[in-house]
């Protein structure tokens, strides 16, 4: 039977899980996901996961953040001034906000602080530095 290798396309059924348990995405009651190995259109580790897995294969795999989304990188946190934001707008810890950096690339953060002067937003992908737990099952190889 066929293996799964770079240049395949696949079709995968998921359920993608933090370490605790919770649930952030699957493919339960949906088509598989679809994506050709190689063309970094998922995340490293979970095309590392499915690489070598034949028809009907199932398997865990636990992807760190190196092949996830990456570490936290404390560069990405931006303290910003209340008084630079428009009069009706309350931040709340925990609201995500679209900000546009210098070239006016739309990009979300997090407000991760909110003080009398100031909110401390995150730009950091929402599941970086989170180790990621996939169960697999790849249902379709095209070579």
């Amino acid at each position: 039977m066929a293996k799964a290798k770079k240049g395949d396309k696949v079709s995968v059924h998921y359920t993608g899980r933090f370490e605790d348990g919770t649930v952030f995405d699957s493919s339960e009651n949906r088509e598989p996901l679809e994506f050709v190995i190689g063309s970094q259109s998922v995340i490293a580790g979970f095309e590392e996961g499915v690489t070598g897995m034949e028809i009907k294969d199932k398997k865990t795999v636990s992807i760190l953040p190196a092949e996830g989304y990456g570490e936290i990188n404390n560069d990405l946190f931006i303290s910003f001034e209340k008084s630079r934001l428009p009069e009706d707008m309350n931040p709340k810890l925990g609201d995500m906000l679209e900000m546009n950096d210098q070239s006016g690339n739309t990009f979300n953060v997090i407000v991760t602080e909110v003080s009398d002067t100031h909110i401390v937003l995150d730009a950091n992908h929402p599941m970086a530095g989170k180790t990621l737990i996939f169960d697999l099952e790849l249902v379709g190889i095209e070579a």
